[in-house]
């Protein structure tokens, strides 16, 4: 059963499979600029479960319908938590903070590359979702900012906090954090937040998906998941033992061996799956 099967009836969101091993997400609520709702989080919780789960999928685009990719939380209807209904206020804050903070933390921690294809604005909890992302293009029409200042919050909400001084470094991430200005496609270009700056980001996502989905996917889930740890290991020692200890997992699972004959005999590797 291919990972669209699994995941059921969406309102949300739509998925499709757009080439072979490559998956698109499209945040489907145009009218409010694609705001995240509870429904929206559960159904991308049950997409990360549902790629995860698919051998045959190699790589996620992430966009959003109509022109923009998101505008953060809807504000006027952004649900509950699940199980929050019967808890004092308190707790259900608490409850409805950790259910948006964890889709986060699960797209990071995919096993399957994510690109965001950030077509319009791309603010509050929409700019942290694609900062989840492993990979962003844009078009010139994109605009971001972390805004939860805005509304009298700290600006370090869904792992902006994390996520942005490792991109585009400390300095930088504080002036747009406690400014929460909104900047344009230009600057984030500039600044080192994108990968591809393009009239038609999910088109350029898809020729970097592509490039990702013809290396061998065991090696590339231990790639994405080895790069991320080692930027938040101590010390290059911590970095190297994670990185030596993927390379025997990878060396152990047969693609080297089909790599060498391959290479061999002139023609592209055929791999193994994971």
């Amino acid at each position: 059963m291919s990972w669209i099967e699994t995941l059921g009836e969406l309102t949300a969101i739509s998925v499709s499979t757009v080439d072979d091993g490559i998956g698109l997400v499209t945040l489907n609520r145009p009218e409010r600029l694609n705001a995240i709702t509870s429904t929206m989080i559960d159904e991308l919780e049950r997409v990360v479960s549902a790629v995860d789960g698919d051998p045959e999928l190699r790589v996620v685009i992430l966009t959003g319908a109509g022109r923009g990719f998101c505008a953060g939380l809807d504000l006027e209807s952004a649900g509950t938590a699940p199980g929050a209904e019967q808890v004092r206020p308190t707790v259900a804050g608490f409850m409805w903070q950790d259910h948006l903070a964890t889709l986060h933390e699960r797209i990071h921690r995919s096993r399957k590359p994510w690109i965001a294809a950030v077509n319009g604005p791309c603010v509050g909890g929409g700019f942290a979702l694609a900062l989840a992302c492993d990979i962003r293009t844009a078009s010139p029409a994109a605009s971001f900012g972390a805004v939860f200042l805005k509304i009298g919050v700290s600006n370090c909400d869904m792992g902006t906090s994390y996520f942005l001084p490792r991109l585009v470094g400390a300095s930088r991430s504080a002036e747009l954090l406690l400014t929460a200005r909104i900047f344009g496609a230009d600057e984030a270009d500039r600044i080192g937040l994108l990968s591809a700056l393009d009239d038609d980001p999910v088109e350029r996502a898809l020729e970097t998906a592509r490039l990702i989905a013809a290396n061998a996917p065991f090696g590339t889930w231990m790639t994405k998941e080895t790069m991320w740890q080692t930027l938040d290991a101590p010390s290059l020692r911590h970095a190297l033992d994670i990185e030596n200890r993927t390379q025997i997992m990878c060396s152990a699972n047969g693609d080297i061996v089909e790599a060498r004959r391959a290479f061999a005999e002139k023609r592209p590797p055929r791999w193994g799956g994971l």
